[in-house]
Order: structure tokens, then C-alpha cells, then sequence
């Protein structure tokens, strides 16, 4: 990747130098579907108008291309190979006014960066789409890369007749002879265009909105899918998301949606969830369900669509000038996400998830060495491409529902709506959101800005009770507590809820609560004085900061005896991430917490908490559990997910999440007897419908345990001879346990740049199993010794997949931790954002080694 960065001092010094006027984008890629050499590249035409503060000045454009067929600058022609570096083009002696005019030959991708082309294996059709974010459009045409260059956008797209094909904006007229022109959009970002094109299966409708005064707004809607998903498609349910967003939008936002189409596009190999270039949003297909799934993932689903639509305003109306203010966007469409799907559509656990799931994330990534503040300090693209993260997403929504808290929902309602109208089409740093909150609020926002956006770290709140002799309350406190690493103390805004049984036999419920400001290392709670003695006491009761939530001895106690009793399903999820959070943290053994799931667990009713947790329960089996126990807590805990699901509601979705955690920690002989007799249909589980999907989750393991062979995954490929199949069908093959086949797999990933990124990463997943500790260990000197070059060879896509996935994670011992040290001393000047990947994936090796010390001393215990 050599050349390919962008510093934040070439970017600013750029962006003051300069104005863009509009782009004309010309790209002929009829050349998709030719076979052999000539489907690497296709032709891209790029006309860009623009203004230079200083005439005689010099800049550069952007541009990653295999070649350069001219550069003219204002009427005189360039030398391609004097002014284009493979990465930029020198622009010297600008004048006020300029045009300049590129003709390249760029390349296809294949890993998702740029120009995707994906070959549909089922069917031999080819399908194109485009992922920019943060730098990539360079790859397909000339620009300035930088997101404070907003301009108009053009595109003409020539492709093979028949096509379906589609940009930010609407068609402009019938295509004629495969060329299609697009409506010229309002100014966006360079990240932000997209292309879509290929024989996609397309569904339409329409969102029809009357505001007050009788304006009328009409959105044509489009969603779309390859052709082999199309009887899969679930399109009404999408558009019925969709238009219950808008209106909820248009309700708090009081700014129409500003871009007039919205098309949602379904893309295979996609390396993200979602993208949300205005009017063509697109999506992982894996969101287009082949089998049965759970309500959860419906509800994820339904998420990402509004956490996409929020950035329609968050990032595409308003965008940051930089990459430090990447939370102005992606914090803030998190956090809508869940607001919208909570009020907005049948999705009402939305922060239940959100408190158990998301949170999860943010609490992980700032606990790390790399953790930073919500607005961070982003040096270039690959510190940018590296902050897309659990801070930037979720601990910024979890600041932001804090902050609806801290100055109420109007006021902060009241503060985006003046920030729309102020800055619409433009750019903004942290000061001017502030600044309209302010304004709306009341409020000093710096000094709530310095504590939670600019400082890293979590919190720890804990609560300290003493009693009188009539058992009530005579004083409850609240213990803040902070790293030494990150000391700071923050102001936050928390419920306080004491619960207990009104009866030896009845629930867990609430029967007093108070909200208090917490602030410095002790905040009295004096509504509470008084009480009865609770059974559990929660400090952070409906989730309203972000905080790790502790308990004192009674209250855990109580959790460990009665978890399941606790009625309120979000208090119960809180509960659930506080006592994660423990074993992570090494003060609960992990043994404990596999218990808490095999006694608790089936009476879990939010199936999206559940999921969670299963999840949780295999980390903290094959990471956090004292290898000399690990052996009999998996059977324990296979048992128990075996007998779950055997009582699940037969057809629902705990039954399915049961099965496919049961599949996940199977190991015994007779658990992977029974997986094979629920695939060749010798067994059954009353009411499991064991389709295509489950069959391939069922597979893995007897993979990975040498019960399935090639023949039989081959087999298996031949039921279901499409692009998901063959993602399966390379997973299971790398999951095998043999020297050869790692050796295979190793280098199909690490010597060998031929498989697209979807198959890089089911290669890398199949490789890394827990249960192979000792054929896998060889390969960590081998992990070592190759990331630099992978750093410097591969796209950063690849790249960061490559060092993250094939990290010797499952090697938790001294000896990795060692090797780890070793090469970070070794390459101090490695790539910042490659020490910042091995520095996190040694850090969590170093959690795993002390929770392992935590389970192992529990096990000594008389």
C-alpha cells in the first residue's frame, strides 16, 4: 500500500487551496463480462471543475489506476508519465478557474474496494458494485479524496444491454445503447457516489409523505438482489421498514429527505454491513435470508436499513471535514438506529439489544491499547480506515443516549434540526454540534464534550450500601472508579433500581427507584435512604450512560442464584453484559458464567439477548476457561444447550438459536453423531427444520472434528451449488483437521493474492479452530514473520483480515504473548495502524491469560 495514504495536513492544505465546481463521470464497463485479461479494467472518463484560491499554485488528484491514457489541464495535454505516480496526479501551475480531464484504465476489485465484480457461480452472471468509504473512489475515477471537497456528480455509465444499473441519482431519460445517465446529484462527497450494475432481480414502490401546509413528497423506492437470491427476496418487509424510517425522520427531522430517489441495494462480497451513499444505499446480501433465522436477525436487519437512512442526513447532508469527526456521523446513526426502530417499527427491544450487544462492542474496543476518544485524533486514511470501530459506532451512541439524558430528548431533537438547516450540503467539525446544543439546551456542551468526546476510557459504577438493624437502607452510594490509564472521572445521569420478591416464589421486580448526577469517585443516592434491603441493586438501571456496571457482594449473589427470576427483560439484559463484563475482566471465573448460561439461559426471552449470549458462553469456553478444566466445562455446556434444545417450542426461533449454539460446542462423540444423524435424517428434533443454512452450520464441526470429509462437503456443495454454498463449501474445507489441508489454506491466504475477499475470509475462519491448538501452533512464527509484507503487498481490506484473523489468538500461552512483544519491539516503525492491529490482538491474548488464571484459581478453591 505504498503511496496510497492521505495525511490530514495534505488534506487540509488541499481543501484550502481549492473548491470543486462539479464532476462528469464517464465509466464503460461492458468489458465485466468479456473472460480473460480484458475483464480486469474498464475505461473511466473524469471531467472535474474547480477553483484554486491561489493561482499558480500546485496540487494533486487522486487516482489508483493500472494506467493512464491522458491528463489534460485546462486545454494542455500532460504527460501521463511524468504527472501520474500510480496514486496521484502532480497538478502544477493551477489558475483561478480549472478543468482537468483524466482518461484511465481502472481496475476491477475482488476485494470489495472500488469496482467490485462478482461472478455469480450458480448462474455465470456478473454483478458490479461500488465501496468507497473512506478512499476508494479513486479507484475508479480521478477526484480529490477528501470529504470537505463536496461537489456535484455526474455519472454516465455504459453497460452491456440489459442491464440494470444504477448511481446516486435518478436515470436521466431511457438508456440508448447500454448508456445510462444519471441526474446530477447536490453536493456529497467523493466517498459517497455508487454504481450498482449488473442483471439484478428489482423490486419497486413508492413513499408518499403530506406535511403541514399540504407540501407533498413522493420517494420512488427501489430494492434490489442477485437473481439467484431473488426467491428469497423479502422485499415488502424491507420497503415497510423503510417507510416507517422515513416518516419517523421527516417527523423529528424537519428536513425532507434531500436526495430525491432511494434505492437499497443487496451486493454479494460486501466487506461492511451497510453503506449509505444517498439514493443507493447498499447492504451485505447475507441481510436476504436463504433459510429460517431468527426475529434477532430481522431486527438487525431492520437496524442497519435505519442506521443507514439516519446518515442521509448524519454524513450525506452534513458531512465532517475530516476523519476526527468520523462520530458525527456513524455515532449518531447508530444511535437513531435503535431510536427510530424503537419508535417506529415492530422492532421494540431495540434497546434491550442495543444495551447487551452494542454496548459489548464499545466496552471491548475501550478497554484496548488503541481505545481513544470519541473524536480522535486521525493522522490519515489508515488510522481513518482502523476508527470505523467500537468508539467511533457504539460507545459514541452510548454517549449520545447519555447526552438525551443529560439535556433532554427535545432539546437534542431541537439541536440536530438547527444543524441541518445551518450546514446543509456543507461541513462541520465538533464545535459547530455543540454549538446548536447550546443553544437548545442551555447547557455548558464544552464541558460535557471534554469528559465523554474527548477523553477515552470507561468507567466502572458500583454500588455501596450499608443497612440498620431494621434491615433499610441507612446510606447507598455510588463508587465511580476509572483506569489508570484513562483516569478520568465523568459526570453521568443514572437510575438507580433496588429489586427484590414480593413473595418467596414471585419475581424479581423493581420496587424503588431514583435518578441521580454521579460525579467524582462517591455520589450519595439520598431518594433511597430509607428503603428495604434489596436483593439486587442496579446502578445504571434502563441503561442511561455508558459505564461498566458492578455489583456489590448481595446483589451478584442474587444474580447467581436467581437471574432467570428477574422480570424486566431490560434490566436482565443489563445484567447479563455487567457479569460479561466480570468474566472479561477476570473477576468472575468463566466457569461461573457458563453456569449462569446453562441454568439461566432458557428462561432468556429476548431471543437477540440470547444470541448474545450464547456467543459470549463459546469465548468464554475456548478462550477464558483454565485449560485443564476446558474439556469437561464444553461437555457441561453442550449438555445443557442439548437439553434447551429439546424443550425450545418446537418451529421458534429459541429453538434454532439453541440448535446452532448446540453445533457450535459440540464435541463428544455422540453430540457429532447426532449432528450427522439431524443432516442424512436419521435423527429429528421435533419441529427443527433443518434447512440449507443449519445443514452447513451442522457441517462445520464435523469438519473441524474430521467426521465430514472433502467428498462430504463436497456433497453438500452439490445441494446447494451457489455463491453462499461455495463460501461454505471453502469453510469447511480449511476447517479440517490435517497438517496439509492448513498448509493449503495458508497459502491460499498468505502467498497467494487469487481469492476475492469473501473467500479470504471464509478460508481464514475455517483455518483458525479451536480445537486445533497443536496443528495450528507451527504457524505462529510463520504469522509473524509475514504480516509486514502482507501490510505492504495487500489492499488494506485484505490486509487488515489477514492480521486480525489469522492471529495465533487460540495459542493462550507466555510463549505468544512473547512471540507478540517480540515483534512489536522489533518493528517499532512498522505501519502505526498495523501495530495498532497486533497491539489489540495481543491485548486481548494478555485478557484471556488473566481470566484463565481467574477460572483456574476458582477450580483450587476447597
Amino acid at each position: 500500500m505504498p503511496g496510497e495514504n492521505l495525511s490530514r495536513d495534505e488534506a487540509r492544505e488541499r481543501g484550502r487551496l481549492l473548491n470543486v465546481d462539479g464532476y462528469d463521470v464517464a465509466l464503460d464497463v461492458r468489458s465485466a463480462v468479456t473472460r480473460g485479461a480484458e475483464a480486469a479494467t474498464f475505461r473511466s472518463r473524469t471531467t472535474i471543475r474547480f477553483r484554486c484560491a491561489e493561482p499558480g499554485a500546485s496540487s494533486f488528484a487522486d487516482l489508483l489506476a493500472p494506467a493512464v491514457r491522458s491528463v489534460t489541464l485546462n486545454g494542455r495535454e500532460l504527460d501521463p508519465a511524468a504527472v501520474f505516480d500510480g496514486t496521484r496526479i502532480a497538478l502544477d501551475g493551477l489558475a483561478a478557474e480549472n478543468t482537468l480531464v483524466v482518461d484511465a484504465d481502472c481496475a476491477y476489485s475482488r476485494t470489495g474496494e472500488g469496482l467490485h465484480r462478482f461472478v455469480d457461480p450458480e448462474d455465470g452472471e456478473v454483478y458490479l458494485y461500488t465501496q468507497y468509504e473512506p478512499a476508494d473512489a479513486r479507484r475508479v475515477f480521478a477526484n480529490f479524496e477528501q470529504p470537505d471537497l463536496k461537489a456535484p456528480f455526474t455519472f454516465e455509465v455504459t453497460a452491456p444491454e440489459g442491464w440494470l444499473v444504477l448511481g446516486n441519482g435518478a436515470q436521466d431519460g431511457a438508456a440508448e445503447g447500454g448508456r445510462h445517465r444519471f441526474a446530477t446529484t447536490r453536493p456529497i462527497s467523493t466517498y459517497i457516489t455508487a454504481v450498482v450494475a449488473g442483471p439484478y432481480h428489482y423490486v419497486t414502490d413508492t413513499y408518499r409523505r403530506t406535511f403541514d401546509g399540504g407540501t407533498e413528497l413522493e420517494i420512488p423506492l427501489g430494492a434490489l438482489c442477485r437473481k439467484g437470491l431473488a426467491r428469497h427476496f423479502d422485499a415488502d418487509d424491507i420497503f415497510t421498514v423503510t417507510k416507517q424510517g422515513l416518516d419517523f425522520f421527516h417527523d423529528h427531522f424537519d428536513f425532507p429527505y434531500p436526495f430525491g430517489k432511494y434505492d437499497q441495494a443487496f451486493v454479494p462480497e460486501y466487506n461492511l454491513g451497510a453503506m449509505e451513499n444517498p439514493g443507493c444505499v447498499t447492504f451485505r446480501e447475507e441481510f436476504v435470508f436463504r433459510g429460517k433465522v431468527t426475529e434477532a436477525s430481522y431486527e438487525r436487519r431492520a437496524n442497519v436499513i435505519l442506521h443507514e437512512m439516519a446518515h442521509m442526513w448524519f454524513g450525506d447532508l452534513v458531512t465532517m471535514h475530516w476523519w476526527d469527526d468520523l462520530w458525527l456521523k456513524e455515532s449518531y446513526a447508530d444511535f437513531m438506529g435503535a431510536f427510530a426502530q424503537v419508535g417506529a417499527t415492530r422492532f421494540t427491544d431495540g434497546w434491550i439489544t442495543f444495551a447487551n450487544r452494542r454496548k459489548s462492542w464499545a466496552y471491548r474496543a475501550d478497554q484496548l491499547p488503541s481505545t481513544h476518544p470519541v473524536t480522535a485524533d486521525i493522522r490519515d486514511l489508515e488510522d481513518a480506515k482502523l476508527n470505523f470501530d467500537g468508539i467511533t459506532y457504539a460507545k459514541g451512541a452510548s454517549v449520545l443516549k447519555q447526552l438525551v439524558a443529560y439535556v433532554g430528548q427535545d432539546a437534542f431533537l431541537e439541536g440536530a434540526r438547527r444543524y441541518f438547516k445551518r450546514h446543509a450540503y456543507g461541513n462541520t467539525r465538533l464545535t459547530d454540534l455543540l454549538s446548536v446544543l447550546e443553544e437548545t439546551s442551555g447547557r455548558d456542551m464544552a464541558a460535557w464534550s471534554r469528559a465523554w468526546l474527548e477523553t477515552a476510557g470507561v468507567n466502572s459504577l458500583t454500588p455501596q450500601v450499608t443497612y440498620d438493624s431494621q434491615d433499610r437502607i441507612t446510606e447507598l452510594a455510588v463508587v465511580q472508579e476509572a483506569s489508570e490509564q484513562h483516569p478520568e472521572l465523568r459526570p453521568h445521569r443514572v437510575a438507580v433500581g433496588l429489586y427484590r420478591r414480593l413473595d418467596a416464589d414471585s419475581a424479581l421486580v423493581r420496587y424503588a427507584r431514583a435518578e441521580v448526577d454521579v460525579s467524582g469517585q462517591r455520589t450519595p443516592v439520598p431518594e433511597l435512604a430509607g428503603a428495604e434491603r434489596p436483593e439486587l441493586i442496579l446502578v445504571n438501571d434502563e441503561d442511561l450512560t455508558y459505564c461498566k456496571t458492578r455489583f456489590d457482594e448481595g446483589s451478584l449473589a442474587t444474580l447467581r442464584a436467581r437471574l432467570g427470576d428477574l422480570r424486566d427483560p431490560l434490566a436482565r439484559a443489563l445484567c447479563w453484559a455487567a457479569l460479561w463484563g466480570l468474566t472479561r475482566d477476570g473477576l468472575m471465573p468463566a466457569r461461573d458464567f457458563l453456569d449462569l448460561v446453562r441454568r439461566f439461559g432458557g428462561a432468556e426471552g429476548v431471543i437477540g439477548v440470547l444470541q448474545s449470549v450464547h456467543g459470549q458462553a463459546e469465548t468464554a469456553l475456548e478462550h477464558y476457561t483454565a485449560p485443564e478444566h476446558r474439556e469437561r466445562a464444553a461437555r457441561t455446556l453442550s449438555e445443557g444447550a442439548l437439553g434447551e434444545l429439546r424443550t425450545a417450542d418446537p418451529g421458534s426461533g429459541h429453538q434454532l438459536s439453541w440448535a446452532r449454539h448446540f453445533a457450535s460446542v459440540a464435541t463428544t462423540p455422540a453430540d457429532l453423531q447426532l449432528l450427522t444423524g439431524l443432516l442424512d435424517g436419521t435423527a429429528k428434533i421435533d419441529g427443527l427444520d433443518v434447512d440449507q443454512e443449519l445443514r452447513w452450520a451442522f457441517l462445520l464441526p464435523l469438519a473441524a472434528h474430521g467426521v465430514a470429509d472433502a467428498s462430504v462437503i463436497a456433497a453438500e456443495l452439490a445441494r446447494d451449488d451457489t455463491a453462499s454454498g461455495k463460501r461454505h463449501q471453502v469453510r469447511c474445507l480449511a476447517a479440517r483437521p490435517a497438517g496439509g489441508v492448513k498448509a493449503q489454506a495458508w497459502a491460499d491466504v498468505v502467498e497467494s493474492d487469487a481469492l476475492s475477499n469473501a473467500l479470504v475470509e471464509a478460508t481464514i475462519s475455517g483455518f483458525a479452530q479451536p480445537a486445533q491448538r497443536e496443528l495450528l501452533a507451527p504457524y505462529t512464527p510463520r504469522y509473524f514473520a509475514a504480516i509486514e509484507r502482507i501490510w505492504q503487498e495487500r489492499s488494506i481490506e485484505i490486509a487488515m483480515s489477514v492480521v486480525r484473523g489469522l492471529f495465533p489468538s487460540w495459542q493462550v500461552d507466555r510463549a505468544t504473548l512473547a512471540a507478540a512483544d517480540a515483534w512489536l519491539a522489533e518493528h517499532a516503525k512498522a505501519a502505526p495502524a498495523l501495530r495498532r492491529l497486533v497491539l489489540e490482538e495481543r491485548d486481548d491474548l494478555a485478557r484471556a491469560l488473566r481470566a484463565q488464571a481467574c477460572d483456574e484459581a476458582a477450580g483450587q478453591r476447597p
